[in-house]
């Protein structure tokens, strides 16, 4: 059976989350006079990151809002920075706080630059759509941002997302969500992600086609566990058919 439909993450498979947030975080430090508190940038933005991927699992497994996770990213990062009284920070404040990183971050998106070409040769002949562990309007405006959103407009704008469909990937009902938006069956749809337990195991056992995007080679695949790896997405087209 042909793959027919192809769904995609977003966050560090089409768009270069990683690389914009790297950008914008450290001026946002900067404009904040908080990056001297920190050995170098380095260790400023590897204690965002693990503050972020802690609350965002918070977020994701349903025990606290989107908003609520945005402002204990603000509260930890600043508590252990050195700002004793970070931890009684209004939400009002914490809120403005984030709401300045995020104009810095903004302002350095970007689309991986392998993701438009890949998009453009499979639109023709494939139905386009997105599976992603965030909320809809955020990751509508990265990929209109971008430039990416129009692929997906010829599919019906396929956007299924954990803060609306109330699940997250790698629960099996969400990749399922996708496929029907689609209007195909799991075992006609391709899921592309670069988050092998979230996106690549999770797409698989939901009896998707699995294919991870591995583009900095940490690790092969094991022989016959059902997941193609891929170091770029230009890699994708061949593969499909393969």
């Amino acid at each position: 059976m042909p793959v027919r439909g192809v769904l995609f993450d977003v966050d560090d498979t089409l768009f270069d989350y990683s690389g914009s947030d790297e950008t914008g975080f450290l001026a946002h430090l900067t404009a904040e006079g908080l990056l001297d508190r920190f050995p170098d940038p380095a260790a400023a933005l590897a204690l965002w990151r693990e503050i972020t991927r802690a609350e965002y699992a918070r977020y994701t497994s349903g025990e606290i809002t989107f908003a609520a996770h945005r402002h204990a990213r603000v509260r930890a990062f600043l508590s252990r920075a050195g700002d004793r009284a970070a931890g009684a920070i209004p939400d009002e404040a914490a809120a403005a706080w984030f709401a300045a990183y995020v104009s810095h971050r903004d302002a350095a998106w970007r689309a991986f630059d392998d993701a438009a070409p890949v998009l453009a040769r499979l639109a023709p002949r494939h139905r386009l759509g997105v599976v992603s562990n965030a909320a809809r309007a955020a990751q509508r405006r990265k990929l209109a941002g971008t430039g990416l959103l129009a692929y997906f407009e010829r599919s019906g704008e396929v956007l299924v997302c954990s803060e609306e469909h109330g699940e997250a990937k790698p629960a099996p009902g969400i990749f399922l969500a996708g496929c029907a938006a689609l209007g195909l069956e799991p075992h006609e749809v391709a899921y592309v992600g670069d988050n092998h337990a979230v996106d690549a195991v999770g797409a698989r056992d939901a009896g998707l086609r699995a294919y991870w995007l591995d583009r900095a080679g940490t690790g092969p695949v094991a022989p016959g566990d059902g997941i193609t790896a891929l170091r770029s997405l230009a890699e994708l087209p061949a593969a499909l058919v393969g």
